[in-house]
């Protein structure tokens, strides 16, 4: 049997970025009835991003 470990959430620091309206409206639509935060849809987009391009 596994041993339960209570999870840890990793640091973080507050960014500052604009998004165009359209783009904004884009993501709250596809979030919307899930749950899903703006912040982890995005931050998840980038991860991707960066995986497409073979940074991490």
């Amino acid at each position: 049997m596994l041993k339960f470990k209570i999870p840890s959430i990793p640091p973080t620091t507050s960014k500052t970025v604009r998004f165009p309206n359209d783009i904004i409206n884009k993501i709250e639509q596809a979030i919307k009835n899930k749950n899903c935060t703006f912040s982890a849809f995005v931050i998840e987009a980038v991860r991707t991003a960066l995986e497409n391009l073979d940074i991490l």
